[in-house]
């Protein structure tokens, strides 16, 4: 993945989402770009515009914390923006020992037995993915509420972003806002993509998602990326029906890479009724498949 145009093309969409209206700037005159002129961010940032067309063309030896500030506030980019600026540019200069390829997880990583133990003591779904939307790990109902994925796979190692543009039948019963679903994961994957530039299985995910995927390509030229933290999904379970979970995630301090997930109900909710008969249809299930035959 070619960083420096990964960092042209990012500052070229952001710059493309900001209307001169939105920053209280004159808008006479025949503009033939969308958004604001490269001298516009410029004088914003308080930077040439001979300094800020060098940057955006991928020349970024030497710049400085202080200079991609200015830039991030002019070009008015959100936490998961700036972040994500700072990461693409670092990784394209190649000038910082802190940025180098953090410590991933082994392609056959399995859970500890400690940790599989901490995830089968919640009572409502959990999971751990990594930044390429690989499903790790789970607890019985984490296991239960992603039913579908884990069919698609085929014994691969389920995957979010495969099962989202390649398997679309069954992510549209799954995700109901489909469309919002599609975005986050891109999103997520463009963020991974400039945390490390190095990620071999990332750059083939990307590469055969959008040699596969129309959807998939569209968006990931978007450029749009994306902090996954809190918030809430909404999803549809063939043997359940509906449920409306709040989720958080945090990054696992232990395991460099990997995310742990945790879902909830709003107390006494339809959702909390459904996942109490999910958790009994998987105990009932087990049950079966360790019947003897």
């Amino acid at each position: 993945m070619d960083n420096r145009a990964e960092v042209r093309e990012f500052l070229i969409s952001r710059r493309a989402k900001i209307t001169p209206e939105q920053l209280g700037l004159p808008t006479s005159g025949l503009r033939r770009v969308p958004g604001l002129r490269r001298g516009e961010v410029a004088a914003l940032a308080g930077v040439s515009i001979e300094y800020y067309s060098r940057l955006e063309r991928g020349n970024l030896a030497g710049v400085s914390v202080s200079v991609l500030d200015a830039i991030a506030r002019a070009l008015a980019l959100d936490d998961s923006e700036r972040a994500h600026l700072f990461h693409l540019v670092h990784a394209a200069d190649g000038t910082s020992a802190g940025m180098r390829p953090r410590r991933r997880p082994s392609p056959r990583w399995t859970p500890r037995p400690t940790l599989q133990w901490v995830l089968d003591r919640f009572t409502a779904p959990a999971i751990v993915r990594n930044g390429r939307m690989d499903l790790l790990a789970v607890n019985h109902l984490g296991r239960a509420l992603h039913d579908s994925l884990y069919e698609a796979a085929v014994g691969a190692v389920p995957n979010f972003a495969r099962f989202t543009f390649l398997h679309l039948d069954a992510a549209h019963d799954f995700y109901p806002d489909w469309d919002q679903a599609a975005d986050i994961c891109v999103a997520i994957l463009h963020t991974e993509a400039g945390r490390d530039a190095y990620d071999r299985d990332l750059q083939d995910l990307v590469g055969e998602l959008s040699t596969r995927s129309d959807d998939f390509r569209r968006r990931w030229g978007i450029h749009d990326v994306r902090l996954h933290g809190a918030g809430s999904k909404r999803f549809h379970h063939a043997v359940v029906g509906d449920l409306d979970l709040a989720y958080e995630s945090v990054d696992m301090v232990s395991e460099p890479g990997l995310t742990l997930t945790l879902y909830a109900a709003e107390p006494a909710s339809a959702t909390a009724h459904a996942l109490d008969l999910l958790d009994s249809w998987t105990s009932t299930r087990a049950e079966t498949r360790a019947a003897p035959s």
